[in-house]
């Protein structure tokens, strides 16, 4: 006998995106550029050269996007905003032109009953900033609340779930600390001080926010477990290390626990100390908090793998994605419970998950086949609904990704969307992934009970 996989009343279930891998026009309308629009420009940075100039277009083709939403049963849709398209040169000024897009869509949503997440912050920060040092300035943090409020009050009452900033991690991992994406630095000094900036401004925001806002709010950090690849002590060393830097990092200050001290022991020199003040702004209390989760990590000990000193172990045993990330669905559960934990029960969401595979290049029959990524969704709704009978609050799934964009630095090369998008000629087509995941939110879970 099958057991159940409904989901309780109320669970939010969606899809989310982000604005540079989709939007294209990011400089039209009066917007400011971006170090995405500088990065995608710079020699070697980008797979096939690829830019984000066009993506998927959906700065014209919204209406169409949010008719294809509509068609996959979707209840919610988390977004993110351009800094640099509302405010081009990331204070001051207003561009009335690029706030109107998201007006018209925040109504168009509405409008067909889909409830709009906006994310504040998805790594696009405006060049004008950069230019003044970005996350390295002090200053940011108050930049960064000041561009919120323009956001908070302009959608008072329409937008009800927001977000800060999308996977600090990954901002300053890549953009700081391994120069993998925009602004492209490499530097472990930086990195400290940019990972202390995004915390800090994520708090000004919050604090901002209750001053003038009205909803909930909370931040998205991307978790990935970390399994000791022996029960070596020096495998269990690497393990810590590599989890104080990514999912402690950002995650314990959050909570009030300030940072792990394994980050001494990673960064060295480079690490420094910082006021007690700023631990408790980057610790204002939230309403929610996003999980964005792909796979987990099986790091053994390596003191030439700079600057954790561990690097992940492959499990042959199991499938991996086009990315090379392990298909591992009983990490999520666990993750999930374990964030549940280090929370103290705090509502949590999934705000990304989701898997690069091959699919076909065009349509067979009308159909865009991709049997890997169904079986993917199927097992990782089912462990995260198993996390919820382990007594996790989770309220939400947000399938990454709506559609097939620009995967940052590796361009159109992996394809993570529930509907295929035609670049040439910008056709959609709902994959059988997406059609499952409409009949998963049809049913709220139920049609899981038959696999």
């Amino acid at each position: 006998m099958n057991r159940s996989y409904e989901f309780p009343g109320g669970f939010l279930w969606g899809a989310a995106t982000a604005a540079y891998q989709i939007e294209g026009s990011s400089m039209a309308d009066g917007a400011g550029e971006s170090i995405w629009d500088r990065f995608v420009h710079t020699p070697g940075m980008m797979k096939d050269g690829d830019t984000g100039e066009v993506a998927c277009d959906h700065y014209n083709r919204w209406r169409e996007d949010i008719a294809l939403m509509t068609r996959l049963n979707l209840q919610a849709y988390r977004f993110s905003v351009s800094w640099s398209r509302v405010m081009p040169e990331g204070r001051g000024r207003i561009n009335e032109a690029g706030l109107g897009f998201y007006d018209r869509l925040v109504d168009g949503l509405l409008e067909a009953g889909i409830e709009p997440l906006c994310t504040l912050y998805h790594w696009d920060l405006p060049a004008a900033l950069d230019d003044r040092g970005g996350w390295l300035n002090p200053d940011i943090a108050d930049w960064f609340a000041d561009y919120g409020q323009v956001l908070f009050e302009k959608f008072k009452g329409r937008i009800k779930t927001w977000g800060t900033i999308n996977e600090p991690w990954v901002i300053v991992d890549g953009g700081y600390l391994h120069g993998a994406l925009a602004p492209g630095h490499r530097s472990a000094f930086e990195a400290v001080i940019a990972g202390h900036n995004v915390l800090r401004a994520h708090g000004a925001a919050v604090r901002r926010f209750r001053e003038v806002g009205e909803g909930q709010i909370g931040i998205v950090l991307n978790i990935e477990p970390k399994y000791p690849a022996s029960d070596k002590p020096e495998d269990e060393a690497a393990r810590r290390r590599a989890e104080a830097q990514m999912n402690r990092w950002f995650l314990d200050p959050l909570m009030g626990r300030g940072y792990p001290e394994g980050l001494k022991d990673v960064y060295g020199r480079a690490w420094r100390e910082f006021p007690k003040a700023d631990f408790d702004l980057i610790a204002e209390p939230t309403d929610w908090m996003g999980l964005n989760w792909y796979t987990r990590a099986v790091p053994e000990n390596d003191p030439s793998a700079w600057p954790v000193r561990a690097r992940p172990v492959k499990q042959v045993q199991h499938a991996h994605t086009e990315t090379g990330w392990e298909v591992y669905p009983t990490a999520l559960t666990d993750t999930l419970v374990w964030l549940h934990e280090q929370t103290d029960g705090l509502p949590l969401m999934i705000t990304e998950n989701g898997s690069a595979w091959y699919d076909p290049p065009h349509a067979i029959d009308g159909r865009i086949h991709d049997p890997m990524r169904v079986e993917y969704l199927k097992n990782h709704l089912k462990a995260a609904h198993d996390a919820i009978g382990k007594g996790v609050n989770l309220t939400g799934y947000m399938a990454w990704s709506l559609l097939d964009n620009l995967e940052w630095s590796l361009g159109y090369s992996k394809r993570f969307g529930i509907t295929h998008v035609n670049f040439q000629t910008q056709e959609r087509t709902v994959k059988d992934s997406g059609l499952l995941y409409a009949e998963v939110i049809r049913t709220h879970g139920k049609v899981l009970d038959t696999f």
